[in-house]
């Protein structure tokens, strides 16, 4: 019998995160040449994230990287995990996109979130506050009608490149997000951390609600998470705790550190709040032996139902985690068409002068 592993299509979420002595211009670049891997494995999708001011993380423009990315790859579908809504004026939105759908089409996806800046002073600097993602739907219906022609929030007004096109839309569930995703009658993204019930509870309301578009003719489940697929238990552990200690890092500390070597972080001599805030980031991912990571997948896509994954795993160690990605392909049964380990003159082909 074939199992879910086989039949869902697993994609790849990168943060553009910087690992310490990395400048941002490094872990941007690195971050396309991520992308030329992930489609020599045979992903399904390679997305970017927006993040405005955070120390740790060089995203800030994801439809500019995506643009790139797109550009460096010729199969792959491109997009972003997300654009935040709040943050932009729809018709800007609208315009970017029409240029990624124009530039690419058939290959862009436009995956879009309610999250506002990371503080109140770059809220401030975007010129928006929290209050602007109450208005997440009302934005997403005018987005997405700038692409068919009927936003009438200024009925004046067309999007162009935008319009006539059709980029594929995905929300990212956060809170309401689930509900938003189905009464606009998009395609759902939902992080599978955070507890199974909550988990499990917010992809049956979707596909309760969910309301057929030209978009999407039935519901779509994308269940996004981290994956780390190691010789042993040991190994996965360490691959997990860079990502892990930055996070329980920025909950005490209000800034996310760059990635950190493991054996740095195992020496460091953590407060209880501290430790119990790494304790808390490991939890809910998948990971384990070849065998091991199978067989929690398995279960997670059965329960879930879900159409794709996507995975979000990030370490101090590139090579590391481009060897946890490929073993995971190794799981779902790709077949690479390229050998991902490539010298310096093939990547000059795209990478631009440092």
């Amino acid at each position: 019998m074939t199992s879910l592993l086989q039949t869902t299509p697993f994609s790849v979420l990168d943060r553009s995160r910087t690992r310490q002595g990395e400048s941002a211009p490094e872990a941007l670049r690195a971050t396309v040449r991520f992308a030329r891997d992930a489609e020599a494995l045979g992903y399904h999708r390679f997305w970017v994230s927006e993040h405005h001011g955070v120390p740790g993380v060089a995203g800030s423009a994801p439809t500019v990287l995506a643009a790139a990315v797109a550009a460096a790859t010729s199969r792959i579908r491109v997009g972003t995990g997300g654009v935040m809504l709040p943050n932009h004026r729809p018709l800007v939105v609208a315009e970017q996109f029409g240029v990624l759908e124009s530039l690419f089409p058939g290959r862009v996806d436009m995956g879009l979130g309610r999250s506002v800046g990371f503080t109140d002073g770059i809220r401030r600097a975007l010129g928006h506050d929290k209050a602007d993602a109450e208005d997440f739907p009302g934005h997403l219906a005018e987005l997405l009608g700038y692409f068919t022609g009927t936003q009438d929030v200024h009925p004046d007004v067309h999007a162009r490149p935008a319009e006539g096109l059709r980029p594929a839309p995905f929300v990212l569930a956060t809170g309401e997000g689930a509900g938003h995703a189905a009464r606009a009658g998009v395609p759902l993204v939902i992080a599978a951390f955070g507890g199974e019930d909550r988990l499990l509870r917010a992809v049956e309301r979707y596909r309760e609600e969910f309301r057929p578009s030209e978009w999407a003719a039935r519901p779509y489940v994308t269940v996004a998470g981290t994956v780390v697929v190691a010789d042993d238990d040991a190994e996965a552990e360490d691959l997990l705790l860079p990502e892990a200690w930055s996070a329980a890092y920025s909950r005490t500390h209000g800034v996310f550190p760059p990635l950190a070597p493991v054996a740095e972080i195992k020496g460091l001599a953590m407060t209880e709040r501290e430790r119990g805030h790494l304790e808390e980031s490991r939890r809910g991912h998948v990971r384990g032996t070849a065998d091991r990571v199978a067989d929690a997948l398995e279960r997670l896509l059965a329960r879930t139902g879900a159409d794709e994954f996507m995975v979000t795993t990030s370490t101090y160690d590139r090579a590391a985690q481009l060897d946890t990605y490929t073993r995971l392909a190794g799981l779902f049964g790709a077949t690479p068409e390229d050998a991902v380990h490539r010298d310096d003159a093939d990547d000059a082909a795209w990478t631009p002068a440092a």
